[in-house]
């Protein structure tokens, strides 16, 4: 008998969504900073300023995302909360965590239920969040130079001591490719797991519910 559940609260929803839409753009347009691929018709086009202008913005709303989702892994829900994303650190949790690998790389043929996140899966995520950090970081860092007594470079000016600025721009653009890469893998496992549990994974990112055989539990 299917039983309906309420997973993912709003502002996981909300993020999530703000989030994926943040990396895109930012992707875009630090691409196109790193290496302008059209040019302007004429002077006064101002297509690197825009796409600045955009890059920048895009990162002041992914700051303020990701410190919603911050809040909401202390004071949200079970499957938001924050250990959920740390499995390894009880046996139960190492134990879920190696089927579910055994079944993702077809070593294994029992598929584990999870409500929420899987163990694998979470660890994933928490090393997507690790990767939101580092780009906020490295990329507030290098915006920070252009004005030195301003709050950025208040903030981060002694990495640009420890660390040049190329080296940051370097570590800046690979992980943008990191993040693609994690993207792809993850429309593909959230698909696959909503053939494979018919439970509604996709559906419940917009709904919030997911639909649970009991005897799944």
């Amino acid at each position: 008998m299917l039983e309906i559940r309420y997973v993912w609260e709003l502002p996981v929803r909300v993020s999530h969504w703000v989030n994926a839409v943040c990396v895109l753009v930012l992707s875009v347009t630090g691409f196109y900073i790193g290496n302008p691929f059209y040019p302007a018709s004429d002077t006064a086009a101002y297509i690197m300023g825009w796409n600045r202008f955009i890059h920048f913005t895009f990162a002041y709303l992914f700051l303020a995302s990701l410190i919603v989702r911050f809040y909401w892994f202390l004071f949200g829900n079970h499957h938001s909360s924050w250990r959920m994303f740390f499995p390894w650190a009880t046996k139960s949790g190492r134990k879920a965590a190696i089927t579910f690998f055994r079944y993702y790389t077809f070593t294994g043929p029992k598929l584990p239920y999870e409500v929420g996140h899987n163990p694998l899966a979470a660890m994933a995520y928490a090393g997507v969040y690790s990767l939101f950090v580092l780009q906020l970081v490295t990329g507030f860092a290098i915006y920070g130079q252009f004005q030195p007594d301003g709050f950025w470079f208040g903030i981060f000016g002694t990495l640009l001591t420890w660390i040049d600025v190329q080296t940051l721009r370097l570590v800046h653009h690979l992980t943008m490719w990191l993040l693609g890469g994690f993207f792809i893998n993850h429309f593909y496992s959230a698909w696959l797991m909503d053939v494979k549990e018919m439970n509604g994974v996709m559906s419940s990112i917009f709904s919030g519910y997911k639909f649970v055989e009991r005897d799944d539990l």
